[in-house]
């Protein structure tokens, strides 16, 4: 019975997972704007936070303010990386973490990194944006969440994670 009950809840926390999640995150080495490279690799043992933006996006400048209070709340112990394409630009992504307290990397991709971690094929070429990814410590993605998404939940998926 008790071999049953948590197989029971495994498939629960598969279900609940986002559509993208429940595999081994993307590796990638992407520059900010000092042209400093920013791997996931380098964030291993902590719980990071993915998050594709568009700078001009209103939704996204919503996750963006949210994941400021979260970085204010768990410091060092989680990583942030925040990744745009274009039309985005270095300029850009400086003026954005400038004007908005952003202090963690926003990362520039060519469209290679975000094809990858939303499975991205010519038959499925859409975007929506913000797409924030939870990645556990040793590099799963466990849950992922599109539009906004509010401090309280972003709160209960890193506790959940650092357990």
């Amino acid at each position: 019975m008790k071999l049953f009950v948590i197989a029971l809840a495994a498939v629960g926390a598969l279900l609940a997972a986002g559509e993208y999640s429940n595999r081994r995150a993307p590796g990638f080495s992407l520059a900010d704007s000092k042209f400093v490279q920013h791997d996931p690799q380098d964030y291993r043992g902590k719980v990071l936070i993915v998050d594709f933006i568009q700078t001009t996006c209103d939704i996204c400048l919503h996750l963006t303010q949210n994941l400021v209070q979260v970085q204010q709340k768990y410091g060092d112990k989680i990583g942030i990386l925040s990744i745009t394409t274009l039309p985005d630009n270095y300029q850009k992504g400086d003026a954005y973490s400038r004007e908005h307290s952003v202090h963690w990397p926003i990362l520039f991709d060519s469209g290679q990194v975000m094809m990858s971690y939303l499975k991205m094929t010519p038959a499925n070429p859409t975007v929506h944006f913000p797409h924030i990814f939870f990645i556990d410590r040793s590099g799963m993605i466990r849950d992922d969440f599109e539009g906004n998404v509010g401090t309280d939940e972003i709160s209960a998926e890193i506790e959940k994670l650092m357990k």
